[in-house]
């Protein structure tokens, strides 16, 4: 019965969305300041979805505590800060800043941005020593954690509601040629830089590309940019997830949208509640908690911890428009690295140059430094699409295969290993390079992004292989 009950609320999750309306963190009646700061589902509200299932089980304490109060948790500082898109999301942001005692700042900034489903909670949910935050924290940087529009963390709008279809009418897109490109001008702006680095993970990689091939300016306030798991080309995914997205093509939107399928997994209080109940070390059900993820992203039991899995579900799924899903099942049909496809009105959306396919993105725009790490077991980052889409960036500086056959998507984040697989090189090699090499071209008045005047060079440009 247990594991009949988890499998049907991981299907109910997918494609409704399901949560629990009595619980719900948004009040009809509210303001969209009174937004901000909700807080996670309380120790008696969560009881109560136990005591209506007639469940007991005994908590991990952190599955109550924000991303601030994680962080505070283990001795770190924290200040959480919002911005606003020109198309009014209202955009939540974690910093930690280089003044916990014993820690000398190295005066640069680092900006941190998730994958689809994820939020700046994934980037300290290892906890400390391991997780990619504190890590870089710990090495003196400036650590900004960014949250895309319509995940828990960002969830506001200036006008519409979440319950409002029109607030999910948006691909990760929008998220790379608006919000990344907001919060970073806001981090820039707060720290008093002219540039960062920027480490990207699965859709983080995504919105990078797009804000930099449809955003050329923002090439120069990149040092450096770490793509963990790149996704751009999508031709050989074997993730069973991407591949029902790319079926779920053929089905009539206005179906889909009869029935209200505007998210895709949102966090909800039942999720946690569960998550505690049938994924702590023990149950019987505690493989099913893990192989749900391993049938998306790859399987590889022996990076993750298992005991961790409580509080990942407590933060994870985060949410996301169902769109930002359909986008990846129209790279992987077309096997190209496009703009969001509205056939059959295209030309609507994208001028009478385009009345049959979108427009491609121009990844030769993407001039500055990129680093690539994948891995041979990721169904999401196929090795052969990572090597297209180096061969199509303009600065694609290295190629780097994780030296472990079985690294999934999500150990990037999550592996035991990741810091000594990746977290190091990127640290205390990666990153210090393209410092000195930005420091070399600034010293001389060099621009080798002088992008500006080529805009609309490519309108018509076509992503052939």
């Amino acid at each position: 019965m247990k594991v009949l009950l988890l499998l049907c609320l991981s299907i109910s999750q997918f494609y409704v969305g399901y949560s629990l309306p009595s619980l719900s963190l948004y009040n009809d009646e509210a303001t969209p300041n009174e937004y901000l700061h909700a807080k996670p589902y309380t120790r008696e509200e969560i009881l109560e979805v136990k005591k209506q299932l007639n469940l007991s089980w005994t908590p991990d304490p952190d599955e109550y505590l924000s991303v601030p109060e994680l962080i505070t948790k283990y001795g770190y500082p924290v200040e959480e800060h919002f911005t606003t898109t020109s198309d009014g999301y209202i955009l939540r942001m974690h910093r930690i800043p280089p003044t916990k005692p014993g820690v000398t700042p190295n005066n640069q900034v680092v900006f941190l941005m998730h994958g689809l489903l994820m939020s700046s909670a994934d980037w300290i949910i290892l906890g400390p020593k391991k997780a990619l935050a504190y890590y870089l924290a710990d090495k003196g940087f400036d650590v900004w954690m960014g949250n895309a529009r319509g995940n828990t963390q960002s969830k506001n709008h200036t006008h519409w509601k979440p319950s409002q279809s029109k607030f999910w009418k948006f691909s990760w897109h929008e998220i790379g040629t608006r919000d990344l490109p907001a919060m970073i001008d806001y981090t820039l702006k707060v720290t008093k830089k002219k540039a960062l680095f920027h480490i990207g993970h699965s859709q983080g990689t995504t919105t990078f590309y797009v804000m930099c091939s449809e955003l050329p300016k923002y090439n120069k306030k990149i040092i450096a940019h770490v793509s963990l798991a790149p996704i751009a080309y999508m031709k050989h995914a074997f993730s069973p997830v991407i591949r029902l997205a790319a079926k779920l093509m053929f089905l009539p939107k206005t179906l889909l949208n009869i029935f209200g399928v505007n998210e895709i997994m949102p966090h909800s209080s039942l999720m946690t509640m569960l998550g505690n109940h049938f994924c702590a070390v023990g149950q019987i059900t505690e493989f099913m908690c893990r192989d749900i993820l391993f049938i998306i992203t790859g399987f590889d039991r022996a990076e993750f911890n298992d005991t961790m899995l409580p509080t990942l579900l407590a933060h994870t799924p985060a949410g996301a428009s169902t769109r930002q899903l359909y986008h990846y099942g129209q790279l992987f049909n077309s096997g190209k690295f496009r703009q969001y496809d509205h056939f059959p009105f295209n030309s609507l959306h994208y001028g009478l140059l385009h009345p049959i396919n979108p427009p491609s993105y121009n990844l030769k725009k993407v001039k500055a430094p990129v680093y690539l790490f994948y891995s041979n077991n990721d169904w999401l980052s196929h090795p052969k699409d990572v090597d297209t889409l180096c061969k199509k960036l303009g600065n694609c500086k290295t190629q780097t295969l994780v030296a472990e056959n079985r690294f999934n998507h999500l150990d990037y984040v999550l592996g035991i290993h990741a810091k000594e697989r990746i977290y190091t090189q990127v640290a205390e090699t990666i990153l210090e390079k393209s410092l000195r090499e930005w420091n070399i071209r600034n010293s001389f008045g060099e621009d080798e992004f002088d992008d500006d005047d080529d805009d609309d060079e490519d309108e018509d440009y076509d992503d052939e292989d």
